[in-house]
């Protein structure tokens, strides 16, 4: 199935190259749920091969090889680039310059590039401008509210916002609270593009004001008494009805999503037709709002609410420029946490999510240095076009140039999260980007952001020795991938990179914990096989 226009894969090569063709709140809870799914969609087409550098012909370590055997996945599917980060050459590798889905280990491009170019200090800043006088408690205009793409404006960050208006005297708005999300283009695309699955918060598409991911979580607590499950929802939304409780029923505690039978087809009215499993117990059931062109207001009207104000117009989408005369400063700012922390909510637990905030931000901010690097300091104070994914595509692709030169001329970019089927990037350019960062003021950065194997994030249950690896993990179904750093006996660190693209891909994950466990031993102390 071909991809909508945005999602389009650009390749990072030079003109005249061959084409190559061609993935979980600030909480744990929030910033997991969006992390990379197992899809249900076709499988990818087969990895695309580019002529190899001149490099020895090494035999895959016997550990790697059998739990490979034991997935019946062939050594041709696996692409495997293993080098000390103080070394020039590798101590191994295999099909290294084979393009392969990464899923979301691609992640790592899109935060190195953030770090690089921004710093690991640099905030979002989300403008709010009050377009009248506040006398008596009372704001004789509007209220607008401009998105800059900060990806951290989870619940609790966009009550303190409001919070904030509060403080600032404002009870009551004798105007609307309008909403701009003009610094992004509207996507092209739907939440169900990718696997058919648009309540999966995973899917959800960036928007210059992303408010809460555009997410909802249900709670359901057994009351045995009373032979029901009390129903909460966080967050509130305005004008949402939601069935207060759900009859419980016996037995085992299996597709209890599917057992509620759950109705949200209509976005104002929630619903449940079936009934919920009591040996269940407590379960939060986080989920896509079905309608996210209204999530946004919906929310701000009902938190609005929530601290206390009124408002006598109504909480609305629109462009600040009518209300808001072109560098005009802003009542206040509204800052984002650093974007260290950001880069480590992103990596530790594969947000898709605010990995596509990044990547737009990557595209907008070098937007505003090439006007003030031109000095159009009127254009680089305005607000700006929206930018799309072409824009960040290029942006990424020039980094990609700068930082590795022709090593990322055959990378295959389609977004910046790594869910897509057309990314392709190879071992030898990954461990390349991976060389370039150990060696860059960024490292500590992005080191401590990746998952710890055994420890946290995506690799909490990791096969390998528990604390001695810092990697990134991509799944998709056909995918499996790990890239990062390894500790091994003799206190060398190593640059790993290990890529699955197979049909049985999930299962061949245990021959990604071997390809760990056998670094650790320090492959480079061994003469190659």
């Amino acid at each position: 199935m071909p991809l909508p226009s945005d999602l389009r894969s650009l390749r990072v090569r030079q003109p005249g190259a061959r084409a190559l063709l061609a993935c979980a709140a600030l909480s744990a809870l929030a910033v997991a749920t969006l992390a990379m799914p197992c899809d249900a969609v076709a499988a990818p087409p087969a990895p695309s091969a580019k002529p190899a550098h001149d490099s020895p012909a090494w035999t895959l370590p016997p550990s790697i090889a059998d739990a490979l055997a034991h997935a019946h996945v062939p050594t041709s599917a696996m692409a495997l680039w293993v080098q000390p980060v103080d070394a020039s050459t590798p101590s191994w590798g295999l099909n290294a310059d084979v393009g392969m889905n990464p899923a979301s280990v691609f992640k790592l491009t899109t935060t190195s590039a953030a770090l690089d170019t921004l710093g690991p200090a640099w905030s979002w800043k989300t403008p709010v401008w009050f377009t009248g006088p506040v006398r008596q408690g009372v704001l004789k205009g509007s209220l607008v509210i401009r998105g800059s793409g900060d990806p951290s404006l989870v619940l609790e960050r966009v009550w303190l916002l409001l919070r904030q208006v509060r403080d600032a005297g404002v009870r009551r708005i004798d105007g609307d609270i309008v909403l701009d999300h003009g610094a992004f283009a509207p996507s092209t695309r739907s939440p169900a593009d990718f696997d058919n699955a648009p309540s999966e918060p995973y899917n959800v598409l960036p928007d210059a004001l992303m408010l809460n991911f555009k997410a909802a979580t249900l709670s359901f607590l057994p009351d045995t008494d009373a032979h029901v499950a009390r129903v909460a929802v966080e967050p509130p939304l305005a004008g949402v009805a939601v069935d207060a409780s759900v009859p419980l029923s016996r037995g085992p505690c299996n597709d209890w999503h599917g057992a509620l039978k759950f109705a949200d087809a209509d976005p104002a009215r929630w619903h449940f037709a079936g009934a919920y499993p009591s040996s269940c117990g407590a379960r939060n059931w986080p989920f896509a709002y079905a309608d996210p062109a209204s999530y946004d207001t919906r929310l701000v009207d009902a938190l609005w609410r929530a601290v206390g104000g009124t408002l006598s117009g109504r909480v609305r989408d629109g462009a600040s420029a009518p209300l808001v005369a072109a560098g005009t400063q802003a009542t206040f700012e509204f800052a984002s946490p650093p974007l260290a922390q950001v880069v480590r909510d992103i990596n530790k637990f594969s947000n898709n999510t605010m990995a596509e905030q990044v990547f737009l931000t990557l595209a907008m901010q070098s937007r505003v240095a090439g006007a003030a690097s031109a000095s159009k300091v009127a254009e680089a104070a305005a607000p700006l076009a929206g930018v799309t994914p072409d824009d960040a595509r290029a942006a990424l692709s020039q980094w990609l140039h700068s930082r590795l030169g022709a090593a990322a001329d055959d990378v295959v970019i389609a977004n910046g999260s790594g869910l897509s089927r057309d990314t392709r990037i190879s071992a030898r350019t990954l461990a390349a980007l991976l060389q370039w960062v150990w060696r860059s003021p960024a490292m500590p950065e992005l080191m401590s952001s990746l998952p710890v194997n055994g420890i946290d994030g995506t690799l909490r249950h990791g096969g390998a020795t528990p604390g001695r690896a810092h990697l990134k993990t991509g799944s998709m179904r056909d995918v499996v991938a790990i890239a990062g750093y390894v500790l091994s006996d003799s206190g060398r660190r190593y640059v790993l990179v290990a890529i699955v693209n197979d049909s049985n891909a999930a299962a061949a994950r245990p021959a990604l914990d071997a390809a760990v466990d056998w670094v650790e031993r320090d492959p480079a102390t061994a003469p190659p096989n």
